[in-house]
């Protein structure tokens, strides 16, 4: 799913656009015991409740991707006779008997130190046909002639329920304050997913989109239990993975990293594709290359890179941190815009090294100070 497909499915779960008639779910303790089972009517809630339902199972189709969202592949053999496909079938399919099953292959196979709502919903969205240059073709007739253009799927958020913290409320019978403390409240999720994929705006049952808050806590073993199948390396993973590389290239100059984090931030800035940008061996030694790095450098790069990766791509979000450009010694450490960091220098002082930043409107402790 690319970037579009996931801004339309995500706007599903406004109120006025949503066809999700019920949500239904497990709430379950963290020593993996069942608490309670939820099946509720969204029709028969508080607009505001409602409104909460589906603001957690959209946030399933949120983040980045290739970091917060990965898509998941089915083989073949799955697709046409396995039970976990058959599972998450029955389940698009809203069968009440498949539930018991996928809940209990969540708390068997989820971690959490918190309570935890597995959260579910199904909906059909009737795809609205988008014509192309000359086509004069009109919605009506368009879906009259395609049945697969109504998109039925099934999405799960599995939310931590947490206390709520101590505070001064008002208490009406005696007409004072006194601590009290709010009942337990569900957060955003942790983890979720949707199944099947939405792709070329229209079913592909080979593919189904996963999603982790937390690029680095991936949950792999709910993925192999519901999925049967194994993710690439995470986002955190990765970046190590590309670390070490650098490093056993000895490719570890100032001015090579900071144009190596330039370089990327810029094309990544400039993709208007609707898809994440991958980048390659090739693509990375010929900007090392640019950035002044040595040709035997480079080599040694390119071999450890691939030792690590093979010939995948990878998402340059993933290898080096485009939001923040810090510098650290012993004692010091130097934040700097990454669009600024061309401020920040690297010079021999009387034969010891200094990082150096212009001295301009300085401020210490929020005062301003002539240096």
């Amino acid at each position: 799913m690319n970037k579009k497909e996931i801004s339309e499915v995500r706007k599903r779960f406004k109120p006025e656009n949503s066809n999700i008639g019920h949500v239904y779910g497990c709430y379950v303790n963290s020593s993996k015991e069942v608490i309670s089972y939820l099946d509720e009517s969204l029709s028969l809630m508080p607009e505001e409740e409602k409104k909460q339902y589906l603001d957690f199972l959209k946030k399933v189709l949120s983040g980045a991707q290739g970091r917060n969202l990965s898509d998941i592949v089915f083989t073949s053999s799955q697709v046409a006779d396995s039970d976990e496909h058959r599972l998450l079938m029955s389940l698009r399919e809203d069968k009440p008997e498949a539930r018991q099953e996928f809940f209990q292959t969540v708390i068997d196979n989820y971690d959490s130190e918190d309570n935890y709502l597995i959260l579910c919903a199904n909906d059909a969205y009737d795809v609205p046909y988008r014509g192309h240059g000359d086509v004069d073709k009109s919605a009506e007739k368009y879906a009259s002639e395609h049945d697969d253009q109504v998109f039925r799927y099934f999405v799960c958020a599995i939310c931590p329920v947490k206390d709520g913290k101590l505070t001064l409320g008002y208490f009406s019978g005696e007409n004072e304050f006194h601590n009290c403390l709010a009942k337990q409240i569900v957060c955003a999720p942790e983890a979720g997913f949707l199944f099947p994929a939405f792709d070329n705006r229209s079913t592909n049952i080979y593919n189904a989109l996963f999603y982790a808050r937390k690029p680095e806590e991936t949950h792999y073993e709910l993925i192999e239990a519901l999925f049967k199948t194994e993710l690439s390396m995470t986002p955190a993973e990765e970046r190590q993975a590309f670390e070490d590389a650098l490093a056993d290239a000895e490719i570890n100059g100032l001015e090579a990293i900071r144009g190596l984090n330039e370089r990327l931030k810029a094309q990544i800035d400039e993709n208007e594709e609707d898809e994440p940008l991958s980048i390659g061996s090739g693509d990375l030694v010929s900007i090392l290359s640019d950035c002044g790095v040595e040709d035997e450098k480079l080599q040694v790069f390119r071999e450890k890179y691939e030792e690590r990766f093979g010939k995948a791509a990878v998402n340059p979000e993933n290898i080096v941190d485009l939001r923040r450009f810090e510098v650290k010694t012993g004692d010091v450490t130097i934040t700097v815009n990454p669009e600024m960091s061309f401020l920040v220098e690297a010079r021999d002082v009387d034969g010891k090294k200094y990082i150096m930043i212009p001295a301009d409107g300085v401020e210490l402790n929020g005062f301003a100070v002539k240096v």
